[in-house]
């Protein structure tokens, strides 16, 4: 028998080891008895484009079936965010979203989405953990019969979702601007809905492929060569734009293709919501988030709390207070608004926008945020390494062992969730083990990319005892 938790972002495992029909059988079963406990009664069910996405949606919609629970059920592969906007469209107590997200191919999940549409919230995940049975012994009916007994209901949330998009957005200014985009959807579920929106678009890897071509479908840099190439290389896209597997996180890259992080991203998105749509709120970010976020909500007057990481404690906040705009390092962000939800579709379309209704290249909008809060630049690096060695420098973080990395000494030391090592100069370097992924996060952040890789590799020599 497996023990099975639920990390940073839902259950994640590699396919055919801990990732089975028989495991989804019993997080299914334990998810289905917690929603009886509290008098729940339909669930909104979808996979993503990961191998045997459909069989273990299927799967997870019989064991529900079993319980009683009514099951509202993707047809075909789906992002996160359209279960997220489906569960309360639906009318549904919960919502379950068949992805490993931005995981290797080898890997598949089960996120819990609530009736609100943004993630459960960590205790109500710890309770449904609690209720994983050992084994699943439940007669599972066949789809049909639950169908016929009114236990399913096939949903379009696909064509939901770009109704949702076309009553939220200024899609005719938009394509009366005219800019030329491409779109990477690495292979993932993003890409019906954005050949959709923008038939225009030149597109990249939107074609199903469970396999990811062997790449694990997160969309930053060095993931993205191929988008980075064609905006160096091109007379006139002016914006590229990218999703990962399940289409909740965003990469962009500007006209010439530099890659556009989701530091800049978040400013982007404060600074239109505030300064030009005139939305007030509090900003609500994690702990790998750059601290110019902080900046610019101080100068526009607004509140700024700062979370542990994982989307799932940005959501709680936005479920109970008004959120302008909230997200985290590793491309998931959201706004006021919509779902309480990260979407990287939604956010791309927001900074397309942006751009349309200022007559602003991306280039010049980030000047502006930089006229605001100053320039910097930031990048993380993913060290694969033993576990016996990532945890013994974990334990030196938590015992102050580091008071520096190379020539950068370490001013002051915060840890919220991880440990950040500030340099000085709005300099620092973060160390944080992966949530969802055996490595160890090196984070840090700089005026420049130069600085960003010297401080980077300083860490990584100290860290590694190099």
């Amino acid at each position: 028998m497996t023990a099975i938790k639920f990390g940073t972002d839902g259950w994640r495992a590699i396919i055919a080891q801990e990732y089975t029909v028989d495991n989804v059988k019993r997080v299914a079963e334990g998810t289905g008895r917690w929603m009886l406990s509290r008098g729940m009664k339909q669930v909104a069910i979808g996979h993503d484009t990961r191998f045997a996405g459909e069989l273990f949606a299927e799967t997870s919609a019989r064991v529900f079936g079993a319980l009683g629970i009514k099951v509202q059920l993707a047809k075909g592969f789906v992002s996160t965010p359209m279960v997220s906007l489906a569960t309360p469209k639906t009318g549904s107590d919960l919502g379950v979203v068949i992805t490993a997200s931005h995981n290797p191919p080898s890997y598949n999940g089960f996120k819990l989405k609530s009736h609100l549409g943004g993630p459960l919230s960590p205790a109500q995940v710890t309770e449904v953990e609690e209720l994983i049975p050992e084994h699943c012994a439940l007669d599972l009916p066949t789809l049909e019969a639950m169908k016929a007994k009114g236990l399913l209901e096939y949903v379009d949330m696909e064509t939901m979702y770009i109704n949702h998009v076309k009553a939220n957005f200024d899609l005719a200014a938009i394509h009366k601007a005219n800019i030329p985009m491409a779109f990477d959807a690495m292979y993932g579920a993003g890409q019906n809905v954005m050949r959709a929106l923008f038939p225009e678009a030149y597109l990249l890897h939107c074609e199903y492929n469970p396999s990811f071509m062997g790449q694990a479908p997160e969309p930053i840099h060095r993931n993205l060569t191929a988008l980075s190439t064609l905006l160096a290389n091109s007379d006139g896209i002016a914006l590229g734009l990218a999703n990962d597997g399940d289409a909740d996180r965003i990469g962009m890259y500007d006209q010439d293709g530099n890659f556009v992080d989701s530091h800049h991203i978040l400013l982007l998105l404060l600074l239109y919501m505030h300064r030009y749509k005139g939305e007030k709120g509090k900003v609500v970010i994690t702990f790998s988030v750059t601290d110019k976020m902080k900046k610019m909500a101080q100068i526009f007057g607004l509140d700024c709390e700062v979370t542990k990481i994982g989307f799932k404690y940005i959501a709680e906040i936005m479920s109970a207070e008004d959120v302008i705009v909230g997200g985290e390092e590793s491309g998931g962000l959201a706004v006021k608004g919509h779902i309480p939800e990260r979407d990287g579709i939604w956010i791309g379309i927001m900074i397309l926008e942006f751009m349309a209704k200022t007559g602003k290249s991306l280039k010049q909008l980030i000047q502006e945020v930089y006229d605001l809060v100053g320039p910097f630049a930031s990048d993380r690096d993913d060290l694969h390494i033993q576990e016996s060695q990532k945890q013994a420098i974990i334990a030196a973080c938590k015992n102050g062992s580091y008071k520096a990395f190379g020539s950068y000494t370490v001013e002051s030391t915060e840890d919220l969730d991880g440990f950040k090592f500030n340099l000085g100069n709005e300099q620092w370097v973060m160390i944080r083990p992966s949530g969802t992924e055996p490595v160890l996060r090196v984070y840090a952040q700089a005026d420049d990319q130069a600085a960003v890789r010297r401080i980077l590799d300083a860490a990584r020599q100290t860290l590694l005892g190099l």
